[in-house]
């Protein structure tokens, strides 16, 4: 028996395919896969790039981070939590060393994964342990989407998921210049405190280095000597710094 087909029915076929797929939705990706940067979402957060800006909510208000920092070095900070124990003697040190920060021009800004609420009553407990008065800002990123633009975890992490099906982070610090250029990236695992002296030892490196032209060796600290770059010749490094002491040819020391 033969079947016959009108001369409309491949027409009407494939409109009606063609409305199958334009209605067609892919199904969403897992959350941790939205969120997560690839190469062409998000780049590598080197040392030299800028920044990438946000905006955000923090304990003093509403804020652009690169309003936020205008011409001013910059310091920002990740917690993985609030209420946790090292997170709290963390910002409790940070918040007593306000004014040597202050004194090199450098805007401290904190960040937890938790929301507004959550961080007032923290701070009232930072405060009470450990005897200070915390007044730089805390972005609330209950979210992680500041967390995850900044990288702000670790392998790990990507397994260590929340009742709200998002990865926990660490503990990172971001050293910013003027011009909004990460000078310095560190990473902490969750259960280790970072050392403040060492932030402040790094800012004054980077600033000498930027306002002199010069490098500093290990465990270097104000007043010790500085290392002139080898892309300076002794007899110039005489004329610019007085009294240089060679030790080799590529290594030679000054006082600033």
């Amino acid at each position: 028996m033969a079947i016959f087909m009108s001369r409309t029915a491949p027409r009407a076929f494939h409109g009606l395919r063609a409305a199958q797929l334009s209605s067609y939705k892919k199904p969403a990706a897992p959350l941790m896969r939205r969120f997560l940067a690839t190469s062409t979402e998000q780049p590598r957060l080197r040392l030299g790039s800028i920044a990438p800006n946000f905006k955000a909510k923090t304990t003093h208000g509403d804020i652009d981070f690169h309003q936020f920092l205008r011409d001013k070095w910059g310091i920002l900070f990740s917690h993985p939590a609030d209420f946790t124990p090292v997170c709290t003697t963390e910002l409790g040190a940070f918040a007593k060393l306000k004014d040597e920060f202050e004194s090199r021009g450098v805007k401290m800004i904190g960040l937890s994964a938790n929301d507004l609420t959550s961080h007032g009553k923290w701070i009232e407990d930072i405060n009470e342990i450990s005897g200070t008065n915390l007044q730089f800002p805390i972005i609330a990123d209950a979210d992680r989407k500041i967390a995850f633009l900044y990288d702000m975890l670790d392998a790990q992490d990507l397994e260590n998921i929340d009742e709200k099906g998002i990865a926990f982070t660490i503990r990172s610090v971001f050293i910013i210049d003027p011009a909004k250029k990460i000078r310095l990236t560190m990473m902490y695992p969750a259960s280790t405190g970072r050392n403040t002296t060492e932030v402040l030892r790094v800012i004054d490196s980077l600033q000498t280095g930027d306002k002199k032209g010069v490098t500093t060796p290990i465990d270097w600290r104000v007043g010790d000597d500085v290392i002139v770059p080898p892309t300076v010749s002794t007899a110039d490094a005489k004329k610019k710094f007085g009294s240089v002491r060679e030790v080799k040819p590529y290594l030679r020391y000054t006082q600033i």
